[in-house]
């Protein structure tokens, strides 16, 4: 009903319906007045019964509670026979054409998206930008627009994908960047091709939609200077950490997150490993035991199993075991370890 109701709509627009309607028009007037000169005083020429006949006659159902007794009748009701089949021959081929022309521009990247909460990527680099798109398309109900130079590409470069929607053009034209539905958008990624053209796009984005999350991705991040001239609340992240860029577009917050850890003067990373003969504890005791007295989040254990990241607190934690933290300073074991004994 969906498919049928969207097809409608987008047929509506088009002059598709105006031939077929006056073809079925003029074979419902005609063949009524055939009908009357064939069969008068006709139980089929009676207002109230015509239209039923002509509707299963047109459509081939045929019900039999009306049907012609004379030669004439049954000529009018072929004539009625074909007039729908040469009918419905005319919309099904205006119909298929619409759609393939429809195709058509979403391969070309001549669509309009009006979609909402969507992310924009404007800019193309082959490889590179598919691996972001792949990063992006892994959430189920997230839908993209990648928005590309006339010269960078011709056809959509997914066609398969549904929720990859596809906007060719002049990325610093306003009226292009309304084509990708920005202004709605959850975040934009300005993926350049070199740092004077992301300052470029930078400009124009802000125009076209200001309050938009904006994440623009540089070669050299002391241009990021330049942008925050244009707006402050922009984030600039190195261009080849490509899975951090994707991590920012959908979760705004997190390249600042790296970036202060990465910080000299706030919180760190840092790590103590729990020494031989030392007691065995669980990861949830010592999360307790850094968070409680030391302000400190336990990151990930290292175990003979192997590394885990967000570790359960059920996890044993035994000598020889290495535990990952933020904090604002290095912590060693001691003074964790007395703490640990005051949660137990």
């Amino acid at each position: 009903m969906f498919f049928l109701l969207r097809l409608v709509r987008r047929t509506s627009q088009h002059s598709a319906w105006v031939l077929p309607l006056a073809i079925i028009c003029f074979v419902f007037v005609t063949g009524w007045i055939a009908m009357t000169l064939a069969q008068p005083g006709s139980d089929i020429v009676h207002p109230a019964n015509y239209w039923w006949w002509f509707l299963v006659t047109a459509t081939t159902v045929g019900y039999g509670d009306f049907f012609p007794e004379t030669t004439g009748g049954r000529l009018v009701g072929a004539y009625v026979v074909f007039g729908s089949i040469t009918t419905l021959a005319i919309l099904f081929s205006r119909i298929s054409a619409i759609i393939e022309n429809a195709k058509g521009r979403r391969m070309r990247g001549e669509i309009t998206f009006s979609g909402r909460n969507h992310i924009v990527l404007l800019g193309y680099t082959a490889g590179r930008t598919e691996r972001i798109l792949a990063e992006l398309l892994s959430e189920p109900e997230r839908e993209v627009v990648l928005a590309t130079w006339e010269d960078q590409l011709t056809e959509h470069p997914l066609a398969g994908e549904d929720r990859l929607h596809f906007v060719r053009g002049d990325l610093t034209d306003l009226s292009a960047l309304a084509r990708t539905g920005l202004s709605g958008a959850h975040s934009v990624l300005i993926d350049a091709r070199d740092d004077n053209e992301a300052v470029t796009l930078t400009v124009a984005a802000n125009a076209a939609a200001p309050t938009v999350h904006t994440i623009v991705a540089l070669r050299d991040l002391r241009v990021q200077r330049t942008i925050f001239r244009v707006d402050a609340t922009v984030h600039c992240v190195q261009w080849h950490n490509t899975q951090l860029i994707a991590e920012e577009l959908s979760d705004p917050g997190i390249a600042e997150v790296y970036q202060e850890l990465a910080t000299a003067g706030g919180m760190g990373t840092y790590s103590l490993t729990v020494p031989a003969g030392a007691p065995s504890g669980t990861a949830g005791a010592w999360q307790s035991a850094l968070g409680r007295s030391h302000g400190a989040t336990l990151l990930a254990v290292r175990t003979v199993d192997g590394i885990q990241v967000s570790p359960s607190w059920d996890l044993p934690v035994a000598p020889g075991a290495r535990l990952f933290y933020i904090a604002a300073d290095r912590l060693d074991y001691d003074e964790v370890a007395g703490s640990l004994g005051a949660t137990g």
